[in-house]
């Protein structure tokens, strides 16, 4: 049997690969970068796919997949900030809070 603190282990690393895939997606824009995108983007598809199915064994499926989508979005959206100049206005950074704090929130109710 699967312990929470396993789970909660498993859920973050699941969120974390989640990022992986979008950023892989992003790579194959540049000249000479698409198969290693394509290559990243389905290896972290199929880790954060795996590591959620072992999470949901321990977490219940609502609250796993709510904080799994919102490690990946929040995340990539940091990426994108960081790394690839996405604009940064006070209303997405505001809607990229709220996802972290739903996330949070689904953390400490569990």
């Amino acid at each position: 049997m699967l312990t929470t603190q396993t789970a909660w282990t498993f859920l973050i690393l699941a969120g974390l690969f989640e990022i992986g895939w979008p950023l892989g997606l992003k790579m194959t824009h540049t000249p000479g970068r698409a198969a290693l995108g394509v290559a990243v983007a389905v290896i972290c598809m199929g880790l954060s796919g795996w590591l959620l199915y072992q999470a949901q064994k321990a977490i219940p499926m609502g609250t796993a997949y709510a904080v799994w989508t919102g490690i990946g979005a929040a995340g990539t959206f940091l990426v994108g900030l960081m790394f690839y100049g996405d604009p940064a206005g006070f209303l997405r950074i505001l809607g990229v809070a709220l996802i972290i704090a739903g996330v949070a929130t689904l953390k400490l109710a569990s």
